[in-house]
């Protein structure tokens, strides 16, 4: 399940990557280190 989730999150960021450069696309980045190391 982690592994398909963290594909899932991987083609999000590059979909939202390029809409956006930064912003979302960062602190969703951040959000998920957060998650990682809880």
């Amino acid at each position: 399940m982690s592994k398909k989730k963290r594909e899932e999150e991987r083609a999000w960021k590059a979909r939202k990557k390029n809409q956006q450069p930064h912003g979302k696309v960062k602190a969703f980045a951040e959000l998920v280190e957060g998650t990682e190391k809880t």
